[in-house]
């Protein structure tokens, strides 16, 4: 069942959504988005914005976000090769929804961290 099809109330994520959910919202993609939504950046700008990001990581979140139309690859010269990477404007419309779950965060880590002490208590 895809999730527009669930009954109301129900959370149900389908495959593709889970895939996609993974790939836009995993720890180096927040960062880089939180970066390319400032300016556009190129490579090593981004490597150093974002120091303990290995090159692989980023070459490889930087593809997926590409892949799935969040960022794009412009590529400025071809002599030396220079690219620059931009946020789509699909993916500016990303911001407001990670926004809403940062503030849902900030607003409930006390209950959070009270739960992971009771847990981690139970569990010794």
């Amino acid at each position: 069942m895809d999730t527009a099809d669930a009954p109301e109330g129900e959370l149900e994520v389908s495959a593709p959504h889970r895939e996609l959910l993974d790939q836009v919202l995993d720890k180096w993609s927040l960062s880089i988005l939180n970066e390319l939504c400032e300016r556009p950046c190129r490579f090593n700008d981004l490597r150093r914005c974002i120091p303990a990001v290995t090159q692989k990581s980023l070459t490889a979140t930087l593809r997926r976000l590409e892949r799935n139309g969040i960022v794009e690859r412009v590529l400025l010269s071809s002599r030396p090769v220079a690219v620059e990477y931009r946020i789509t404007p699909l993916g500016k419309t990303l911001r407001h929804p990670v926004d809403v779950l940062l503030d849902w965060a900030a607003t409930h880590m006390p209950e959070i961290q009270r739960a992971r002490r009771t847990f981690d208590l139970t569990q010794t």
